[in-house]
C-alpha cells in the first residue's frame, strides 16, 4: 500500500515538473554598457531623476549593486571585451585599448586592422586582435548566421569589440566629421545609416547643441562644487575638437538612441522569433575628461541626462519590439577617468612618477651588471619591454633579468610592487597576483609592470595633464530587465565574467569558448 501510495506521488510530481514550459527565448537582448557608471554616483542623484529612468530599472529589474572585474587596470576596451567573452585579458587579448606593438614600437589601438578600410572614415578596424568568441559569436553560429548582431557607441573599440568576429555591423561616431562610420570587415554599409548620414547626422545639428544644467543648480549639492554659477557648452563654438566634446557629454547618449531607433525602423532586427543582438553603449564619465573636481555640477548633470536617455530606450524598445519579448542588460566599464593630484591644503601623501626615468635608470643598471646595450627597448602605460633580441644574441637567462629588473625597480620612490613577467607566468599564486596575472597577457604586455602607489602622480611625458594613482574600488551596477525577470536587489557582489554565459543562456546558446563562468539565476 505504502510502496504503491509513493509511486504515485513520485508520478505526479514528475508530471508536474514536467508540465513546466521553459522559458522562450527573447526576440531581442539589448546590452547597454554605460562608461563609467557608478553605483555611488547613480543612488546619490536620485533626488534629481524621473520615474521612467533608473528609478524604473530599480524597481522593475534584478539589481547587482557591486560587479567586480577580476583583473586590474580595466579600461573601457578591456571591460567591454571581458563583458561580452566572458574571460579576462589573459586570455581574450584585450588587454587596454592601447598596447606596444613590439615589431614597431609604437602605440597601436586594440582594434587597429591595416587589412580593413573604413566607411566614413580613414581608421582601419577589425575584430581580429580579439582572441575567444563572444555573445555575439556564439549568437551567429547557432542560429546558422541568422541572429543579427549591431552595435552602436561612441567610440570605435566598443563598437568593434561589442560586435565581435561575426556581428552584422559596428557604427560609432566619427570624432573628426560627426558622421556614424564602420569599418569594411563587416556586411556591406548599411543604406538606412548612410541615408542618415546625408540628413541626420550630428555634423548637422550641433550648432544647435547647448549643454545648460536640467534644473537649477541650487538641487546639484552632492558633489563639492567651486563654483555658484551654472555651466553652459555650445559645441560649435570650436571649430577643433567639437565632435570628441560631444562624445564626451551625456548628449551622445541621445545620438546612440536616435541611431537604435533608425536601425529599428529601417532595418530587420527583432523582425522574427529568432534571437538578435543589440549592443549599445553610452558614456557616463567626465565632461572632456575633466576632473570631477573640476566639473562637479556637469556630473550631476550627466547622470540627470542618462536618466532621460535610458527612459527613453525603455520607451522605444517597448514600442517597436515590446518589453515581454526583450532582455535587457545594464552594465558599466568598472572603472572611472583618473583624477587631478588633490590640492596641496589637504595634505595627502604623494609625489612624481615618471616612467621614462625608471627605464633610464634600469638600462644603466642592466648595462653595469651584463654589459654594454640597449636592454629596455621601450615602455608604455606603466609598462617596460625589455630588448629580448639583445639578450638571446648575448646568451643571457631572460627570466633572470626580469626578476632582477623587478627586484631594481621596486626601490623607487612611489612604487608600491614590480612584476616581472616571469613572476607571472610561473610564480606563486596569491589572490593580488590572480588580478595582476587576469589582466596580463603574455604577447602583449611588457616583461614589467609597475604598480604605483595611491597618491601619487605619474608623469607622462610630452602631456601636460597628469593624473594621480588611486586604488579605491570604482562601485558599478549589473542590471537585468524583461520577459521573465523578476525584481529583486542583491548586494552581494558578482563577477562581471557571469553576464556572458547568462545571457547566452537566455537566448540558448553556448557561452563564449574562453568562458568559465556560470550563469546567473533570473
Amino acid at each position: 500500500m505504502k510502496k504503491g501510495l509513493i509511486t504515485s506521488i513520485l508520478a505526479l510530481t514528475f508530471t508536474g515538473l514536467q508540465a513546466q514550459p521553459l522559458p522562450t527565448a527573447p526576440k531581442l537582448v539589448v546590452t547597454l554598457t554605460i562608461d563609467q557608471l557608478r553605483t555611488d554616483y547613480m543612488e546619490a542623484f536620485s533626488s534629481l531623476y524621473g520615474e521612467k529612468g533608473f528609478k524604473r530599472l530599480m524597481r522593475e529589474g534584478k539589481v547587482f549593486y557591486q560587479t567586480e572585474f577580476p583583473f586590474n587596470g580595466a579600461d573601457r576596451a578591456s571591460a567591454i571585451a571581458a563583458i561580452y567573452s566572458g574571460t579576462t585579458p589573459s586570455m581574450n587579448g584585450i588587454i587596454s585599448r592601447h598596447w606596444m606593438d613590439i615589431n614597431t614600437l609604437r602605440p597601436v589601438n586594440c582594434v587597429d586592422d591595416a587589412a580593413f578600410m573604413g566607411n566614413f572614415t580613414d581608421e582601419n578596424s577589425s575584430p581580429s586582435q580579439l582572441l575567444t568568441s563572444t555573445i555575439a559569436d556564439e549568437l551567429k553560429i547557432a542560429t546558422r548566421n541568422k541572429g543579427l548582431v549591431y552595435a552602436i557607441a561612441p567610440s570605435r573599440d566598443a563598437a568593434v569589440l561589442a560586435a565581435g568576429h561575426s556581428g552584422n555591423g559596428a557604427f560609432w561616431l566619427n570624432e573628426n566629421t560627426g558622421k556614424w562610420c564602420s569599418t569594411t570587415y563587416y556586411s556591406e554599409f548599411p543604406w538606412w545609416v548612410s541615408q542618415y548620414n546625408e540628413k541626420k547626422s550630428p555634423d548637422y545639428r550641433i550648432r544647435d547643441m547647448v549643454w545648460e544644467p536640467v534644473h537649477p543648480i541650487t538641487r546639484y549639492t552632492f558633489l563639492p562644487e567651486w563654483r555658484d554659477q551654472a555651466f553652459k557648452y555650445k559645441f560649435d563654438s570650436e571649430r577643433i575638437n567639437k565632435f570628441r566634446r560631444l562624445i564626451t557629454s551625456p548628449f551622445i547618449n541621445d545620438e546612440v538612441n536616435l541611431l537604435a531607433e533608425e536601425l529599428l525602423d529601417k532595418g530587420t532586427i527583432a523582425k522574427d522569433e529568432i534571437p538578435d543582438l543589440l549592443a549599445l553603449t553610452y558614456y557616463a564619465g567626465n565632461y572632456n575628461h575633466r576632473s570631477t573636481q573640476e566639473c562637479a555640477m556637469e556630473m550631476q548633470d550627466t547622470y540627470v541626462r542618462l536618466d532621460n536617455s535610458i527612459a527613453s530606450l525603455l520607451d522605444l524598445i517597448d514600442r517597436k519590439v515590446g518589453l515581454h519579448n526583450v532582455l535587457f542588460c545594464i552594465t558599466s566599464t568598472g572603472y572611472a577617468d583618473a583624477e587631478a593630484p588633490d590640492l596641496a591644503l589637504y595634505r595627502i601623501p604623494g609625489g612624481e612618477f615618471h616612467l621614462n626615468r625608471c627605464a633610464t635608470l634600469l638600462n644603466m643598471y642592466l648595462m653595469a651588471t651584463y654589459g654594454e646595450g640597449q636592454y629596455v627597448e621601450t615602455y608604455h602605460n606603466q609598462q617596460i619591454y625589455l630588448n629580448h633580441k639583445l639578450i638571446e644574441n648575448k646568451q643571457l637567462d631572460l627570466a633572470e633579468i626580469q626578476d632582477k629588473s623587478a627586484d631594481f625597480l621596486i626601490q623607487f620612490s612611489g612604487v608600491n610592487e614590480a612584476y616581472s613577467a616571469h613572476r607571472l607566468l610561473l610564480g606563486p599564486w596569491s589572490p593580488q597576483i590572480e588580478l595582476v596575472r587576469n589582466a596580463f597577457h603574455r604577447k602583449r604586455s611588457g616583461d614589467l609592470l609597475v604598480d604605483v602607489l595611491p597618491g601619487w602622480t605619474i608623469v607622462e611625458e610630452n602631456v601636460t595633464d597628469n593624473r594621480v594613482v588611486r586604488h579605491a574600488d570604482v562601485p558599478a551596477p549589473l542590471i537585468f530587465l524583461g520577459g521573465g525577470v523578476k525584481p529583486e536587489t542583491i548586494r552581494v557582489p558578482v563577477n562581471i565574467t557571469r553576464i556572458a554565459p547568462t545571457l547566452s543562456s537566455a537566448m540558448r546558446i553556448r557561452a563564449p569558448n574562453a568562458c568559465t563562468a556560470t550563469p546567473l539565476n533570473f
